[in-house]
């Protein structure tokens, strides 16, 4: 398994700003984590998950997270054929960019 990615600049700024918001989403972190499911398969959830709702942020940062978590380049591409009848085409086109962003780019990364 590799590293954890470390979080945006921005969000180390946001956590200093807003102390309080960041204490209730280590709270909301505490209560993943206390689940059944182990961390590849919250990592495969939580990607599914981001790439339903279309959050381009939340779609990136998911597949650095599950590749770091030991999830597959196919692991993570089968999600995007599963979401495909569910989400309609056009929305999957720009989920698949945004995964090919990160996995192309991990690529390229020594």
């Amino acid at each position: 398994m590799s590293e954890a990615p470390k979080p945006p600049k921005t969000y180390n700024r946001f956590v200093k700003r807003y102390p309080k918001l960041a204490e209730a989403w280590e709270n909301m972190r505490a209560e993943e984590e206390a689940g059944p499911f182990d961390e590849r398969t919250t990592r495969l959830l939580k990607l599914a998950i981001a790439v339903g709702s279309q959050k381009e942020g939340p779609v990136h940062s998911g597949v650095r997270k599950a590749l770091a978590a030991g999830v597959e380049r196919e692991e993570i591409e089968q999600i995007i054929a599963l979401a495909a009848s569910t989400i309609g085409l056009p929305p999957t086109v720009s989920v698949f960019s945004w995964i090919l962003d990160e996995l192309e780019g991990r690529e390229r990364r020594p």
